[in-house]
């Protein structure tokens, strides 16, 4: 029996050993790690290109599921106010850039769907979820302020409601003081 408890051990280390460790979530005030990644239309995109702005990066598991799609919509539908409040919205997901141009056409997603096919950046973010075999981005959303600092982090989002809740913390956060 001992010898048994033994080499479940050793199978669930050398289980754990598949697994990359875990990035910790950028917090609240610190530096937003830099990424250069391509959009949909194949376009390099950097965080530097929209230093001056607000950036709502949001990390979202996979195009066109439905989860995703309500949230990418209402990003769509709620991008007039995003914008008068002085922000991007940049969508980031392992998948392809062939998949973010069927989706962002098939939805009409005005902003840039980032492809992070080695789930380098959403690791950064510590938004990656590995599961060896198949890994995706956990629904995470980062508010980065003009000067490229986290101002707010979101871990639990609720995809339909998430844009709208974006906008009231940036009015709050972006409001003279």
């Amino acid at each position: 029996m001992l010898r048994m408890l033994a080499i479940l051990d050793l199978i669930f280390l050398c289980g754990l050993a598949a697994f990359p460790a875990l990035a910790a979530v950028p917090q609240t005030g610190s530096e937003a790690p830099a990424f250069a990644l391509p959009d949909q239309t194949g376009a390099q995109r950097s965080l530097a290109d929209w230093r001056g702005k607000w950036v709502v990066l949001y990390f979202y598991p996979k195009d066109d599921t439905p989860g995703c799609t309500t949230e990418a919509c209402a990003f769509r539908d709620d991008l007039a106010q995003l914008t008068a409040l002085g922000a991007q919205v940049v969508g980031v997901s392992v998948d392809d850039t062939a998949s973010h141009k069927a989706f962002a056409e098939k939805y009409h997603l005005p902003f840039p769907l980032l492809a992070d096919g080695k789930g380098e950046v959403a690791s950064r973010y510590g938004a990656l979820s590995n599961w060896g075999i198949v890994s995706f981005a956990r629904r995470y959303t980062f508010l980065i302020d003009p000067a490229g600092r986290i101002a707010k982090v979101y871990l639990s989002v609720e995809a339909s409601r998430h844009s709208t809740e974006i906008i009231a913390d940036l009015k709050r956060l972006a409001a003279p003081r």
